[in-house]
């Protein structure tokens, strides 16, 4: 299934809302008495929206679609439906989360998450933001979340086109700009594992059999690392690609049931980083590292920081079988 990103969210001015932008204060107002979107759980949140008339759900979009469209819990198709409300120009996409405040953030899906039993998560590093997610940072398109979340899921396809499985791209966090203070410590990191696990959460509501995998992408890595000890067990694999290290000294201090895996390009500027943590400063070894445990992403055709998506290499069609939990990368 060849998809190509048609239609970028964000131009070159902030698009128009269809409609005036509603406050929680107001949300927590409503006659349905929503429960409070800063500290419900998905689950609580998924209990409101079962108990709602179909009319009332679609009301309650259109009336805070900012909310609805990037609330953990609801049904996928509500929030598909209050993020084309307010960004009209994403009618074709599935985007599951939509936020324009500061840099952003957006969450796509292909496929069908109502149906799946699989599901994919790329947690994008540095330097992504909303206004690049279609473009790349740089304008490097093979950067873009976006178009690696597709190449991916064009690999799937590929190897099996009958696979119950959604792929996600997430930038459901704010990544650190540019290689500085901030992208060698994991305070970023650490609120982004947070909201992944909640994520996730929300994905296995209704799901018990959904089995997962979450690939982080550079610093991704580092978010997916944090997450890892408080991950649902139904994340079977960790991928970590092009990492700065994982927050850890060895895949055992991971605290994950997950297998663990990681590859890096011969020529990824990454493999300079020195294995250190220090004060809160590095990520300590690298997972490439054979001391480290994991379990290796065949990498050696991959070019660069960000090839590790590219048609035709190993690394992504290792990333494909490990997404179909057919055995192993090759």
């Amino acid at each position: 299934m060849g998809l190509s990103v048609t239609a970028n969210l964000v131009g070159p001015t902030r698009p128009t809302p269809a409609v005036a932008e509603a406050t929680v204060d107001t949300w927590l107002a409503d006659p349905l008495t929503p429960p409070d979107p800063r500290t419900a759980t998905p689950a609580r949140v998924a209990a409101f929206f079962a108990r709602l008339p179909p009319a009332d759900t679609t009301a309650l979009a259109g009336r805070y679609p900012r909310i609805v469209g990037n609330l953990d819990g609801a049904p996928a198709a509500l929030r598909y439906a209050a993020n084309r409300v307010r960004y009209p120009q994403a009618s074709r996409r599935q985007i599951l989360a939509f936020d324009d405040r500061g840099d952003g953030r957006i969450v796509e899906v292909l496929g069908d998450l109502d149906t799946a039993t699989r599901v994919v998560i790329i947690v994008p590093g540095v330097d992504d933001k909303l206004t690049n997610f279609d473009t790349g940072h740089g304008g490097v398109q093979r950067r873009a979340p976006a178009w690696q979340l597709r190449r991916l899921y064009d690999q799937i396809q590929g190897l099996d086109p009958a696979a119950p499985i959604a792929a996600v791209a997430w930038l459901g966090y704010d990544p650190p700009e540019g290689v500085r203070r901030d992208a060698l410590r994991e305070d970023r990191a650490a609120a982004g594992a947070i909201a992944l696990n909640r994520f996730i959460d929300g994905l296995l509501l209704g799901h018990p059999g959904l089995t997962i995998t979450v690939i982080g992408h550079s610093y991704g890595s580092v978010v997916a690392a944090l997450a890892a000890p408080h991950m649902a067990h139904q994340v079977t694999d960790i991928v970590s690609i092009g990492s700065p290290g994982m927050a850890a000294a060895n895949r055992s201090a991971l605290r994950t049931t997950a297998r663990v895996w990681a590859g890096s390009a011969p020529n990824d500027w990454t493999r300079r980083i020195p294995g250190v943590r220090v004060l809160g400063v590095g990520h300590g070894r690298l997972p490439t590292d054979p001391g480290f445990g994991a379990r290796p992403l065949p990498c050696a055709d991959v070019d660069g920081h960000d090839g590790y998506f590219t048609p035709g290499t190993t690394a992504l069609r290792g990333m494909a079988r490990i997404a179909l939990g057919v055995g192993d990368a090759r």
